[in-house]
């Protein structure tokens, strides 16, 4: 990942649960991690979703698009790092960098797209991302 520091990093000790019959993490935990950090970073900056969105006038902040590349397998009783910069702000998501390293070894790159939904004449759709990155302070 790019040499500036993360916008949020989480360390995550690797349980017997996260991993399946192979002893491997199983790869959808990978997600809820991703989705993890991103909440814990609103809690860090802005009190968390719920206060977040109370601030917004939004229905909530979502995922819009979620892709990950394996690069080496993590397991049982591993300790991982994970790192979340916020990369390219467009009007209507945010695009988010994950990397996750097993000390200096990179075993996991992702990304999300997030939106700030907002209810408008009975429907949800995607309102502007500005005021979430003034909310958070990037």
């Amino acid at each position: 990942m790019e040499n500036t520091p993360p916008d949020h990093r989480l360390t995550l000790p690797v349980t017997f649960g996260d991993c399946d019959p192979a002893g491997i993490v199983f790869y959808p935990n990978f997600f809820r991690w991703f989705d993890r950090c991103f909440h814990d970073f609103m809690f860090v900056r802005a009190g968390g979703h719920a206060a977040l969105c109370a601030q917004l006038g939004s229905a909530g902040i979502g995922l819009m698009e979620a892709d990950a590349k394996f690069r080496a397998p993590v397991r049982e009783n591993q300790t991982l790092e994970l790192e979340m910069r916020a990369t390219a702000w467009h009007e209507k998501a945010v695009r988010l960098d994950y990397a996750a390293y097993l000390g200096d070894r990179l075993a996991l790159t992702g990304h999300e797209l997030r939106g700030v939904f907002v209810m408008r004449d009975g429907r949800m759709g995607a309102g502007e991302v500005a005021p979430l990155r003034a909310a958070l302070g990037l």
